[in-house]
């Protein structure tokens, strides 16, 4: 998680760990969170960062464990604003592609470009 040191466990949960008040420790690399974040984003509209994406991530592996109909809660715990100037963000251009640009002429009303001066 970025600005966390590696391996870095918070003492809240590793007194959690200490007293066995935790079942298991699910970890995921950086690029699983990335990757997990960016998929909420395009598939379901839930903008969150690395960690909460890394969060449902490790739910996601949960889920796969669990017997069906189990419930699952997984807690996003940020929104996606403060890495826009990060890796989560690279490959996503600052200006609309042509497909991007038909879909939002579908809004007239609503778009937001200069208007040519003749």
């Amino acid at each position: 998680i970025a600005g966390w040191a590696p391996s870095f466990i918070p003492k809240l949960a590793e007194d959690g760990m200490d007293l066995n008040l935790c079942d298991e420790l699910v970890t995921i690399s950086p690029e699983e969170g990335m990757k997990a974040a960016l998929d909420l984003s395009r598939e379901e509209g839930i903008f969150t960062g690395i960690s909460g994406g890394s969060t449902f991530a490790s739910a996601l592996n949960i889920c796969d464990k669990v017997e069906d109909g189990a419930n699952i809660l997984a807690i996003l715990p940020d929104t996606m604003e403060r890495y826009l100037s990060t890796e989560l963000f690279d490959d996503i251009k600052e200006d609309m592609n042509d497909e991007e640009l038909k879909i939002a002429r579908t809004t007239p009303n609503y778009l937001f470009e200069e208007e040519k001066v003749i």
